[in-house]
């Protein structure tokens, strides 16, 4: 049985360094520094700079305001939980919101919201799979595996060029 074939490159953001990471040429994971519940380095194999075209060029338009929705192939590896939360993340509009209880009542599973929250935690796929725009009941920001100053950045940039105000 062959092995799944991994690797990875470094991007500058202005959020600092991500880590992309794929498998078998698909996007797998986003990380970045100091990143809570990111995979040991050590099994992101080999660098490699040429198979992240697409994924970069993607992230630069992001971070540029000129793209508000991904279409990068992903492959983030979770249970089938997570996978269903992972999806239910890129149904929030760019630039908006939801609670852990609306993420929860979008799944169908309104007193889930301790475990849709410990799956959105986990989410490989940082940015891309938008786990930044999931916010507290009373509208605060918390948890976010990258840190809160990334995700109060993430969420102002959004609703900024979305031409939102983010309460807070």
């Amino acid at each position: 049985m062959n092995a799944d074939r991994a690797a990875h490159t470094v991007i500058d953001s202005p959020i600092g360094p991500l880590t992309l990471v794929s498998v078998d040429g698909v996007l797998s994971g986003i990380y970045m520094v100091e990143h809570r519940h990111q995979p040991n380095p050590a099994t992101f194999g080999e660098r490699d700079t040429g198979g992240f075209d697409v994924a970069t060029t993607q992230l630069t338009e992001y971070f540029d305001g000129r793209r508000t929705d991904f279409t990068v192939p992903l492959a983030a590896r979770g249970t089938p939980f997570q996978q269903r939360v992972w999806d239910a993340l890129r149904t929030i509009p760019y630039g908006e919101t939801w609670t852990y209880g609306q993420l929860a009542d979008s799944l169908g599973t309104p007193t889930a919201v301790r475990a849709v929250a410990a799956a959105n935690g986990r989410n490989p796929i940082s940015i891309i799979v938008p786990c930044h725009r999931v916010i507290g009941s009373n509208g605060s920001l918390t948890g976010y595996a990258g840190g809160l100053d990334r995700k109060r950045f993430l969420l102002e940039r959004e609703a900024e060029r979305a031409g939102l105000r983010l309460s807070r």
